[in-house]
């Protein structure tokens, strides 16, 4: 029986976390993939969902327009072994029954987690865990899946375009790039920090709050947060911060500020938004020239912080923030190594 009320996660790489926990377990579990899509299609290319053997499921593939079919298929893939590749479209009398009648048309492979997939599935777990990107690469037609890790040669170049499908060597392979899930560092427990903490969390972002000041940075303020009272020159190194972090400053106070954002311009995260007015933002930026940050670091700098949506009080400057936040996450689909000249995908016959 389908457990339709099972507790699943939100985005992809828990749902690959699920998978493994369910293969181990000794389940047999299928994984249906989004590989194309045409149109208004509800859920984007490279959208999971997992089935075990006993009904339960995690995951989306439509946003519920056409899952129950997606999860037959995917039970008849872990009895048969054979993969299946199911088209949903407005065209479709099927589309018609299961929902899909949004004008969008979706391509969906569905297949079994063997002890290979399995094998391919746990190392992509402890890359993204690792806080490393990679890309998994399956033909269509059959044959082996492969394993791209970030340190690889060429891999940015070859993968910044996030996960597709494409024809390599006359077949079609889809491409699945995968990403430590967001981090968001926020220095500052101040009000809007109350408020961006928990919305960034709903939102997926992995936040911390970094503020050295006790009578701010306390447990009664910031239920459920994860809080970090050393000062922000020792906090952010320790904690990391790699192209998938993003990094909110938000205390007015120098001494606190300053010392985050030369660490944060300095690094390879994605984002790095400072709180402020624009008077505000000028003496910051005198200050930051005069203690060795140049002027191209200084071009990474969002100030005043967030979408420009007039915001009013703490909450709605919070909703600012984010809202940049997703925005800047979204221009960056996949960033790692150095891109090097190769040509966009190299298969195995290349």
């Amino acid at each position: 029986m389908i457990d339709t009320n099972a507790t699943a996660p939100v985005d992809d790489l828990g749902i690959l976390r699920q998978a493994e926990r369910w293969a181990r377990a000794g389940s047999g579990v299928a994984i249906a993939t989004v590989v194309e899509t045409f149109g208004s299609a509800p859920r984007p290319v490279g959208s999971h969902l997992i089935v075990a053997e006993s009904g339960l499921f995690c995951g989306s593939v439509s946003a519920g327009c056409v899952e129950g079919e997606v999860i037959t298929a995917a039970l008849d893939v872990i009895a048969d072994g054979a993969p299946r590749i199911l088209e949903f479209g407005v065209a479709d009398e099927t589309a018609w029954r299961v929902g899909l009648s949004c004008g969008g048309r979706i391509v969906v492979h569905v297949g079994r987690v063997d002890p290979a997939r399995l094998a391919l599935i746990a190392r992509v777990n402890a890359e993204c865990a690792a806080r490393r990107a990679c890309a998994l690469t399956t033909p269509l037609e059959g044959g082996a899946a492969r394993l791209a890790l970030s340190d690889d040669s060429g891999f940015a170049d070859r993968f910044r375009d996030g996960s597709r499908l494409v024809v390599d060597c006359g077949e079609r392979v889809f491409i699945n790039c995968y990403r430590p899930g967001p981090r968001l560092v926020i220095v500052g427990a101040v009000h809007v920090a109350q408020a961006l903490a928990p919305m960034a969390a709903l939102a997926g972002f992995d936040a911390v709050v970094v503020d050295p000041r006790s009578a701010y940075a306390a447990e009664a303020r910031f239920s459920g947060a994860r809080l970090d009272s050393r000062w922000p020159d020792e906090a952010l190194p320790a904690i990391g911060l790699d192209p998938f972090t993003a990094v909110a400053v938000l205390t007015h106070d120098p001494k606190i500020d300053d010392p985050a954002l030369r660490l944060a311009l300095a690094s390879d995260c994605f984002y790095v938004g400072a709180l402020g007015s624009r008077a505000t933002h000028a003496r910051r930026v005198e200050r930051l020239r005069a203690s060795g940050v140049t002027p191209r670091m200084l071009e990474r700098l969002r100030a005043p912080i967030g979408v420009d949506i007039a915001a009013i009080g703490p909450a709605e400057i919070a909703v600012a923030i984010l809202a940049e936040l997703i925005l800047a996450r979204g221009q960056k689909p996949l960033r790692s190594l150095t891109p090097r000249a190769e040509p966009a995908f190299s298969g195995a016959c290349a």
